[in-house]
Parts: C-alpha cells; structure tokens; sequence
C-alpha cells in the first residue's frame, strides 16, 4: 500500500490534539498582548515612563521563566491533562486582574510603605502583582504543550506539530491589536482585559472532553496510536518503569544536551519578548502613529510570523525528505533560520523610505524566531525521553525567561537615556543589532556544546 494512504487510514486524531494545543496558545498569547498594546494609553494616562513599563515585563519575564521551572515539573508529576488546566485557570485570573491593578496596587503600596520599599507608584505595584499571577499560569503553557506533541506525535512530525500548535502565538499576537483598542475604545482599558482574559474559560471545557493521555485515549485507533509510538522509548520502556523514573535538576544538568537548549533559550528569548512588548511603543514613538493606526501593521507582521512558525516547522521536512536523520535535519534547518534576522540591520537605514520597510524586516525577523522556537523546542524530546521533556523544557524556558528580562529592563533604561538625550533612534539601532546576530550566536554555542543531536 502507499505509504501516504497508510497514514491517512490509521487515523488523524493526534491533529485534533494539536489543534486544541493551537487554540491554548491563542489564548495565552492574547492575555499575554493586552497590556503592550494599552501601553500608549496607561503610560498617558497612569504617566508611567519606559522605566516604569520595562520593570513591569521585566517582573513578569522573571516570574515566568522561574515557574516554568516548577510548572515543567508538576506537569510531569501529575501529567499533562490536570497540569495545562490549573496553569490556564491561574493565568486566566491574572489577566482578568489587571483590570483592578489600581485597588490592588493601592493595598500592596501601604505593605511595601510598611516594609520601608517606596519609589513604585499605585499603578505600577497592581500591574506587577497582576503580572506576576499571569506568568505562574502562562508558565505551564509551553511545557505542557511540547510534552503533549511528544506524547501525540512520532519524533519526525514533533517540529511540525510544535511549528502549528506555536503559530497560536501569533494568531493571538494578531487578534490583540483587532480587538483590544476597539474594546479599550468603546468599554475602557479594564474591560480589555476581563473580556479577553475570560476566553480561557471557554477553551477549558474542550481541553477536558477531548484530551487524554494516548493510552487511555477512546478516540485514538489502535493504528494511530502504534504510528505514535513507532521508534519512541515508549516501545522500548514499559511504563511501569517510566512511572518510576526520576530525573532530578541536578541530573538534567549534567548533559551538555540540556545547556544547549538552555542557552538556545537564553540568548535568543529575549529578542521575542522584545518585540512583543516594544513594537507598539516603536511605531508610535518613531513614526508617529496613533493607536488606530498601528493596528494593520501589527496585524501584517504577525500574520508574516504565522507562516513562519509553520514553515519552520517543516523545513526539517524538507532534509529528511533527502537522506538526513531527523536531529541532523534539524540542526541544519536551524541555521540558515538563523541567518534570517540579520535583515534587521536595515530597518533603521530604510525606516526613512516609509514605516512599512521596518514593519515588513521585522515581520521576517519574527517570522525567523518563530521557526527558529518551533525547532529549538524539538530538540528536547529528539534528545531526551518523554518522561523528563517538561523539565527540560522548564530549566531551558526559564533562562529563557532570564534573558528576556535582562532584555526588557535593559531596553527600558537604554531607551530612557537616550530619549532624553534627544535620540531615541540611536537606542532603537543598537537594540535591533542584537536581535539581528543573536540566532547564529546560539547557534554556534549550541553546536559547541552537542556537535551531534542525539
């Protein structure tokens, strides 16, 4: 029979599986965007400086990166189902707090007067308490989605399944500037964050009716579930043994394979969480734009890190398809993706001609990170066994988390220094000639440190 018809008879189910790992990430990602979005309009209103916004994503890139650590580990504890519903109940309450950030901020301002901390204002003491709730939930996101493909995917469909599912990411990042300013508009900025904040809810029901672990899985044909497993520990492991497997902190970093995807995460995050929390504020600090207006540009650009994230994905594909295994496959597709942002280096210089230059070699640099991010995060479950992937995916999203905090608390300060120089466009050009060399750097630490994926 032809092999492309043998897959289509064992079943599809594990697209299914997929598709609700899409939507999870849509969600995070909208809850995520509200507030970079409501920027323009709290830092006017609620008179915060770049200071003051970059020490808020500073706190939440902090929390983020130290609870995924933890979050990496209970998911593996007591499995993907419970976990990713618990992480997205917290972080569906966080964001809907941010909404009351002015009473909560008014309340931890008289503790930490208490406590002899002054200096943060009401405003910004509820947005980092908020904040803070949002990434413990969001935390789990990722650990739960890749350990969830790793669980519903053969490894040489995983980077395509993850290049899906993390598209969510962007189809969130475009839905945010369609909807938030409307909402902010026409309800008030608090009602932007109830209303999107309360969509999680919804996407819960589904996640508990349709997933289950693959073994115990009714909706799952006997024929899908052996494609599943074909050449995975699982049919090498019984799962007894995995049950009683344990991997401690410890014993993961001992493996050069974990601080390659460790520092994978660290040098190139905080380009992503530059860009996601930045752009508004760039477009209308450097052209101009009103809130209006940088809605079709935003929406452009993440549609462009969409397609990204999907090709990324396959690229793989594209090697495997011509002899490669599927680790080396890998290894080469991330680099050429890490030669794409170096097109960055243009945005200042051909940001005079008009604002949609930077807007489209953004939108590439993104479009990279996201293929770059959905192959990074394969790397894991093509080198260690299903029951430490969380973890792994917790210690790497941590420092990745790290590196993006650095990033934000950085680009807050360097931009307020330059800006009251009179020349924030300096600060813009040194922050992108990072974003632009950061990819090949980590590439060639990671290539340092594990010569061969295996």
């Amino acid at each position: 029979m032809d092999k492309t018809k043998l897959i289509n008879n064992i079943g599809n189910y594990r697209w299914t599986i997929c598709t609700l790992l899409f939507f999870g990430t849509t969600i995070n990602y909208l809850d995520r965007q509200v507030l970079s979005l409501l920027h323009p309009i709290l830092e006017e209103e609620l008179k915060w400086t770049n200071t003051d916004y970059g020490v808020i994503t500073a706190v939440f890139q902090l929390t983020y990166g130290l609870f995924t650590l933890f979050s990496g580990r209970l998911i593996d504890k007591i499995g993907t189902k419970k976990g990713y519903a618990i992480a997205l109940i917290i972080w569906s309450i966080g964001a809907i707090l941010h909404a009351f950030a002015i009473p909560i901020g008014k309340g931890t301002s008289d503790l930490l007067g208490i406590l002899g901390i002054t200096g943060i204002s009401v405003s910004v003491a509820g947005f980092i308490i908020a904040r803070a709730i949002l990434a413990i939930g969001e935390s789990a996101n990722f650990p739960a989605a890749i350990k969830a493909t790793a669980e519903y995917f053969p490894k040489k469909e995983r980077s395509l399944a993850t290049g899906i599912f993390n598209s969510g990411s962007n189809i969130g990042a475009i839905l945010a500037p369609l909807t938030v300013p409307w909402i902010a508009y026409h309800l008030g900025w608090e009602s932007s964050f109830i209303i999107i904040g309360s969509l999680g809810f919804v996407w819960l029901v589904f996640w508990w009716i349709y997933y289950d672990d693959p073994s115990k899985q009714k909706r799952l044909t006997a024929e899908e579930y052996e494609y599943i497993t074909e050449g995975s520990e699982v049919n090498d492991i019984a799962p007894e043994e995995i049950k009683e497997t344990k991997t401690s902190w410890f014993k993961l970093l001992a493996f050069k394979e974990t601080w390659a995807f460790t520092l994978g995460k660290f040098f190139t995050d905080g380009v992503w969480w530059f860009l996601l929390f930045w752009l508004p504020s760039y477009l209308t600090s450097q052209f101009g734009l009103k809130d209006t207006d940088i809605t079709l540009p935003l929406a452009v650009l993440y549609s462009m890190t969409m397609v990204g994230s999907i090709c990324g994905g396959w690229f793989p594909l594209y090697f495997i398809k011509r002899g490669y295994d599927t680790a080396p496959a890998r290894r080469k597709a991330m680099f050429f993706i890490a030669l794409i942002p170096l097109v960055v280096l243009l945005v200042q210089p051909l940001g005079e001609i008009t604002f949609w230059i930077p807007v489209l070699l953004i939108g590439t640099c993104a479009s990279a990170h996201q293929a770059w991010s959905a192959n990074l995060y394969s790397t894991v479950s093509d080198m260690f066994p299903k029951y430490a992937i969380a973890s792994v995916i917790g210690i790497g999203t941590m420092a990745g988390s790290i590196g993006g905090a650095l990033t934000s608390f950085l680009v807050g300060r360097l931009f307020d220094s330059y800006k009251a120089s009179g020349d924030l466009t300096s600060g813009y050009t040194i922050v992108f000639g990072f974003c632009a060399v950061a990819y090949l750097f980590a590439w060639f630490i990671m290539k340092l440190l594990v010569p061969k994926l295996k």
